[in-house]
């Protein structure tokens, strides 16, 4: 792997690609102390990554007692172009992909827009539905919301932004 991949280095940067390797974990026997995951194929890859994302699903989405998908966190183990250690929590639908509804919804109740009292979510006082899946379901099948939402949230995260720029340049 070592010498493929010093090989490869210079040829992917002079194309400007993005190369993405995907791996699986092992367990080290005999480990008492630290974690005893690690990840195949040697060294080599950890040390010429620029960004390494461990990727692990939290649990299952279920619809009655149909999987539908899952929730998934994204861990940042290794970042060379920004602050590593960030972590992100998404839903992954069967079928249909990162649910942008469950991320709308999360973002929104985080930063004040959206109450959760209890299991149910409201917006304005006008409620949404009882349970975060039936929340999503609302935000489907309401894209005049949904759009709404995002504008909202795209305003809050711009300003956020702007005052970051301006302390860095102050």
């Amino acid at each position: 792997m070592s010498q493929a991949l010093r090989k490869l280095t210079a040829h992917i940067s002079k194309s400007k690609a993005c190369t993405v390797f995907i791996n699986q974990i092992r367990e080290k026997v005999g480990i008492v102390y630290g974690n005893p995951e690690t990840t195949t194929g040697g060294r080599a890859l950890k040390f010429y990554s620029s960004i390494r994302i461990e990727v692990r699903r939290s649990e299952a989405i279920k619809q009655g007692t149909n999987h539908i998908g899952n929730r998934t966190k994204a861990k940042i183990v290794k970042n060379k172009v920004a602050p590593p250690f960030k972590l992100a929590e998404f839903d992954i639908m069967f079928g249909t992909g990162i649910s942008k509804e469950g991320d709308l919804l999360d973002i929104a109740t985080a930063v004040g827009i959206v109450q959760k009292s209890g299991s149910w979510y409201s917006y304005e006082g006008e409620r949404m539905g009882q349970g975060r899946e039936n929340a999503k379901e609302y935000i489907k099948n309401n894209q005049e919301f949904c759009s709404l939402l995002e504008t909202k949230l795209r305003e809050i995260f711009k300003e956020k932004d702007d005052k970051d720029n301006n302390k860095e340049e102050a």
